[in-house]
């Protein structure tokens, strides 16, 4: 039988771990079925395939019509149907009323992304039951976005958590802490769990996931009670670092996503002909894989290169200016994966091209004074004594509303805090009198600013870092780095990050390794054999610190770094949200909104 059908997450999470668990969704769900011609999904299991299969795929195995659970469908009695659904009560009353009336299908497969409760069961047994041949648990409800990221696939989690007038919270802590429970199930881990102090949703996921872990793990399939393996798991909150997401950052992933419109990953742009186009950003495409942690400068650089080894490309099947037999044989074997090549190097000269003339039009000034602001030193390394002075230019010169909302909330990160009446004369600065939610809810988010209009405890030490190379306007490195290479040394202070569980003994000092030691690169799967640290970040992560789990991975030869959240940030939408949380449930705002005003 072809091996298509969800083989492709092998590569887009923890190559080696996963792909051992994804073969058995393959075996699974496919051996179960193989005559049905019918898949039924929900938005989730929809996301979660679309992210790493293909239509012809599945038409691979024989699967021909893909349907969506909500959607109004015409009924096929004589096929059997293949439903995977995530275990919520929309998603069973949708099912049932497939089957309680007059049945659409033959008969039902059932796979759950998770835990299915109880009365949700009950209730499938007690209208379905005879048409129901398979009802299985997966154990897969995150949603593998990159080769070590993953989400929860839930940007709502952080209205539900921060907003004041949230009325479910619980609840999705609660729904949080069972999709970290499938991340490890499906990587094979039972991780000691660890925390950030004074960080109350962060304790509250922990304990959470810890208990349901020690449910999940209470005894694995030969009766036996699973130990814990090579991993801790530690859970931050955004609070932990409210300068990273805010920053312009200047590597190609960060800088595309904070600069140009990309949406659902898609990136849309004009050919030379003038034709309409789009790119989709994601592993499947290995030259995105291979630039987009690197500084733009330096994705500049070797793309310039690569186009010229397209042109030297193109005289490959001419000898001394003709054609010969020989040659042109050759070049029609490589001619798939050559108009690949040249497809994926064209786009991301484009991509490139776009991101150089925002930089060159204002980002590269604001770019300095944001580093100033948030390392606290200049290019020289002196003491940034007037944060002021640094940000005032910002405010006088004619950038937008947004961007100097971000510099001013560097400028007050730089301080710890500023008085109300600083304050005030900032908000009237910017213009956003009718609008200072953007500033003021930093609040909600606790940490150390969580009276953002006083000044505010000292900030955390950091890493000194001043010999590393890096570029002047890309001196800022993500706290979550140092707590990545803090706990791979085992240097977390047990006050600070107090164990809601005990680690195992690779945690406890005997199998620490300096993140500081420069090991030969090695492939994924040499590093399977080592530890695994595995980070969650309460209410998003950026761009900037997705890259450091690779950074420190490929620094670490043996320990990898995953991390996720409940979703990915981008500028924009983090200050988006941030205002937000001063509105109701239902209620919605965008920044664009004063400006249509």
């Amino acid at each position: 039988m072809n091996s298509h059908f969800f083989s492709d997450f092998s590569h887009v999470v923890f190559p080696k771990s996963c792909s051992v668990s994804l073969t058995g969704i393959k075996d699974t769900i496919i051996t179960d079925c193989k005559k049905s011609e019918v898949l039924i999904l929900d938005p989730f299991t929809t996301k979660l395939l679309s992210s790493c299969c293909k239509m012809s795929d599945l038409m691979s195995e024989k699967i021909t019509i893909v349907e969506d659970l909500f959607k109004s469908r015409e009924p096929v009695p004589e096929m059997k149907a293949i439903y995977f659904m995530s275990p919520t009560a929309k998603c069973v009353d949708a099912f049932i009323a497939d089957f309680k009336t007059k049945p659409k299908y033959k008969a039902a497969y059932v796979y759950f992304t998770d835990y299915c409760p109880d009365d949700l069961f009950n209730n499938m047994k007690m209208y379905c039951a005879k048409y129901i041949r398979v009802c299985k648990e997966i154990n897969m409800s995150f949603m593998p976005q990159e080769a070590q990221v993953f989400t929860c696939d839930n940007p709502g989690a952080f209205q539900s958590i921060y907003s004041p007038k949230s009325q479910d919270k619980k609840k999705t802590l609660e729904t949080l802490a069972d999709q970290l429970v499938t991340l490890c199930a499906t990587l094979d881990e039972y991780p000691g769990v660890r925390y950030k102090n004074n960080m109350v949703n962060a304790k509250a996921l922990a304990e959470l996931v810890d208990n349901k872990l020690a449910k999940h793990y209470e005894l694995d399939d030969s009766g036996k009670k699973k130990d814990k393996t090579q991993a801790q798991l530690l859970i931050v909150e955004r609070g932990i670092d409210p300068v990273s997401p805010i920053l312009h950052e200047l590597t190609y992933q960060a800088m595309a996503y904070d600069l140009i419109d990309i949406q659902n990953d898609t990136y849309k742009y004009k050919a030379k002909d003038g034709s309409e186009k789009q790119a989709l950003l994601n592993e499947d495409d290995m030259l995105w894989v291979k630039l987009r942690h690197k500084h733009i400068a330096d994705v500049s650089e070797q793309i310039r290169k690569l186009v010229k080894e397209i042109s030297a490309s193109k005289k490959e099947g001419k000898s001394d200016g003709k054609i010969t037999i020989s040659n042109l044989a050759q070049m029609m074997k490589k001619m798939p994966a050559f108009r690949k090549q040249v497809t994926e190097k064209t786009i991301h000269l484009q991509l490139a091209e776009d991101c150089m003339q925002h930089f060159a039009n204002n980002v590269e000034k604001l770019c300095k004074a944001e580093q100033d602001l948030a390392v606290g030193l200049d290019v020289e390394g002196v003491k940034v004594k007037d944060p002021m002075r640094t940000l005032l230019p910002v405010l006088l010169n004619p950038y937008s509303t947004h961007d100097k909302i971000r510099a001013v909330l560097l400028y007050i990160f730089s301080l710890n805090g500023t008085t109300d009446e600083n304050l005030s004369k900032l908000i009237q600065h910017v213009k956003i009198e009718d609008e200072r939610e953007f500033i003021l809810n930093w609040k909600e988010l606790g940490g150390p600013y969580h009276h953002i209009g006083i000044f505010f405890s000292r900030k955390p030490t950091r890493r000194d870092r001043s010999q590393d190379q890096t570029y002047n306007l890309s001196r800022w490195t993500p706290v979550i780095k140092d707590v990545m290479e803090d706990a791979v040394e085992n240097k977390l202070d047990t006050t600070e990050w107090p164990h809601q569980s005990e680690c195992p003994a690779a945690w406890n000092g005997s199998g620490a390794v300096s993140a500081r030691q420069k090991h030969k690169a090695s492939s994924q799967d040499d590093r399977r054999t080592g530890s695994r640290l595995i980070i969650f970040v309460v209410g998003g992560i950026s761009y900037s610190e997705m890259r450091c789990a690779y950074e420190v991975t490929q620094a670490v030869k043996s320990c990898e770094v995953i991390i996720g959240s409940s979703h990915i940030l981008t500028p924009t939408g983090l200050l988006n949200d941030i205002k937000a949380l001063s509105k109701g449930p239902m209620e919605t705002f965008t920044i664009e909104e004063r400006s249509n005003a």
